[in-house]
């Protein structure tokens, strides 16, 4: 019986482990148990969510989001990061690769879909820019894919973009729980990094 074909409970081979990335002003690290104070608050924000589907997340609900970022690394080889600012110390967002199986046309499904989101208090000092290069980086040189996704709020100015200086390209409008969309992707052939 080899490692793979225990149950996970009892395989001895370590889950995969996060890479840590940096930029000039962040660390992108695993989540970690001591980010849920200032993870729930963050999402407790109304501010938070105005161009989310979703509504403010109680403390529950956001341990819950750490535990399944942690568990995309393990089940996909691919996952989030949480943002840390290095002058602070302090947690200030999230940013990486998804595959929630979202129940939406077109589909995204088996298709890496990159998310960010950053505290509201550090909004305009680049740090989506730093750290979506840095993931975007990581992928580009770890990932063989064809292409990378995402879904912005159409009045979302500053993530469309932000996605289309990274070479995501609008493919798509559609309708997820109610909200309207611009659904986007990155091909192969369209990645590139900006300089700076």
């Amino acid at each position: 019986m080899t490692s793979a074909s225990l149950p996970l409970s009892l395989r001895t081979t370590p889950l995969p482990l996060v890479p840590l990335l940096e930029t000039a002003d962040l660390y992108l690290r695993a989540p970690q148990p001591t980010n849920l104070p200032e993870a729930a608050a963050m999402h407790a924000d109304p501010d938070f969510y105005r161009f989310l589907a979703n509504k403010p997340n109680s403390e529950e609900e956001v341990w819950r989001r750490m535990l399944a970022q942690l568990g995309h690394w393990a089940m996909l080889g691919y996952g989030s990061w949480a943002i840390e600012e290095k002058t602070s110390g302090r947690y200030i967002g999230t940013v990486g690769f998804f595959d929630f199986q979202r129940d939406l046309t077109p589909s995204l499904k088996g298709t890496p879909e990159a998310g960010w989101v950053l505290a509201p208090h550090v909004h305009g000092r680049g740090y989506g820019s730093q750290a979506l290069h840095a993931a975007l980086a990581w992928a580009d040189a770890q990932l063989p894919i064809e292409r990378i996704t995402c879904i912005i709020d159409p009045d979302n100015a500053a993530s469309l973009n932000l996605a289309r200086k990274f070479g995501f390209r609008e493919f798509a409008r559609t309708t997820y729980h109610n909200d309207t969309i611009v659904v986007l992707e990155r091909l192969r052939e369209d990645k590139r990094l900006p300089i700076g």
